[in-house]
C-alpha cells in the first residue's frame, strides 16, 4: 500500500507510452494526481482515459519536451488544474546507439537525442523549479541510465547525453538543498519499449555487455525464440536476466513514495543476473 503518494501532483513526461505510460498509471493507482505531457496526443489521451476510467484523478496536455514554452504551459495547466506541481518525472528520452563511423545515418538522431534528453530535462527543471522553491518543497526524478556512467563503444551521443542528465541531477540537489529533492534514476537494458526504435546500428549494444558478449547474444536468441530459462525470467530468481518496464516503474514509484524527509537520491536498477557492465 502507498503511504506517502496520496495527494502528491506527478508530472510525467513522456507519459504517451513506454515507462511514462506505467509511471502515470502506478502513481495515479497510489492516490496521486498525475498530469502527463506527450508529444502524441492520442496516446496520452488513451492512456489518461484509461486512469479516469478506473476511478483516479489525471489530466494530460500535448507538450514537445524540446519546447520550453510547451512545457512551462503544461506546467501552468497543472498548477491550474490542481494547485501545485509535487514531482516532476523528466521520463522522455530516445536511444539512438550508433558508433561514430556510422554518423551520416546517425546525425539527424544524435541531435534529435541531446534536445530531447538534455534540454528537455533543463525544460522541465525550469518550467517547475520556481513553484517548487516558491513553496519550499519539491522533488525532481530524471530518468538516466547505466550508460552515462562511462564513455562506451557504440553510445557515445546516447551515452553523452545521459551523463549529462546526471550532473543536472547533481547540480540541482546541490543548489536546491531543503527544497526539492532530486532523484536520478539509472536503468539498465529493457525489453519491451520503443527505445529499441531508436537504435542506429544493432551491434552497438554490445558496447555495454564487453566480455560478455557471447553469453548476451545466447540470452537474446533464446528470448526471442522463446526457450529462455525460467530461472532468467523469474523475478524471484537471483539469475533474473532482464529487466521489464514494470520494474523500472515500481522502482520510480518507489522513490516518489517516500515522506518529504528521505531522498533516494540515486537508484541504479539491474537485473541481479544481468550480462549488463558499469
Amino acid at each position: 500500500m502507498s503511504q506517502h503518494l496520496q495527494g502528491k501532483v506527478v508530472l510525467v513526461t513522456g507519459a504517451g507510452s513506454g515507462f511514462g505510460k506505467l509511471i502515470s498509471e502506478k502513481c495515479a493507482a497510489g492516490g496521486a494526481k498525475v498530469v502527463g505531457i506527450d508529444i502524441n496526443g492520442d496516446a496520452l489521451t488513451e492512456v489518461f482515459d484509461g486512469i479516469r476510467a478506473n476511478g483516479y484523478e489525471g489530466s494530460y496536455q500535448v507538450a514537445d519536451v524540446t519546447d520550453y514554452a510547451q512545457v512551462a504551459a503544461a506546467v501552468r495547466h497543472a498548477v491550474d488544474t490542481y494547485g501545485a506541481v509535487d514531482v516532476l518525472v523528466n521520463n522522455a528520452g530516445v536511444m539512438p546507439l550508433a558508433y561514430f563511423a556510422d554518423h551520416e545515418r546517425a546525425l539527424t538522431k544524435w541531435h534529435k537525442a541531446i534536445d530531447i534528453n538534455i534540454k528537455g530535462v533543463v525544460n522541465g527543471i525550469s518550467a517547475v523549479y520556481d513553484q517548487m522553491i516558491s513553496r519550499g518543497r519539491g522533488q525532481v526524478v530524471n530518468i538516466s541510465s547505466i550508460y552515462g556512467n562511462a564513455g562506451i563503444a557504440g553510445s557515445g551521443v546516447y551515452s553523452a547525453t545521459k551523463a549529462a542528465v546526471t550532473a543536472l541531477s547533481d547540480s540541482l540537489r546541490i543548489e536546491s538543498k531543503g527544497k526539492i529533492k532530486v532523484t536520478t534514476v539509472k536503468p539498465t537494458g529493457i525489453t519491451g519499449t520503443n527505445l529499441a526504435s531508436w537504435i542506429v546500428n544493432e551491434s552497438a549494444i554490445f558496447g555495454l555487455v564487453g566480455q560478455r558478449a557471447e553469453q548476451y547474444a545466447a540470452h537474446v536468441a533464446d528470448l526471442t525464440d522463446g526457450t529462455l530459462p525460467p530461472e532468467l525470467s523469474d523475478i524471484d530468481s537471483v539469475k533474473y536476466w532482464l529487466i521489464t518496464p514494470d520494474d523500472l516503474a515500481n522502482a520510480v514509484v518507489h522513490v516518489i513514495d517516500q515522506p518529504w524527509g528521505i531522498s533516494l537520491s540515486d537508484v541504479t536498477v539491474r537485473a541481479s543476473g544481468e550480462d549488463y557492465l558499469y
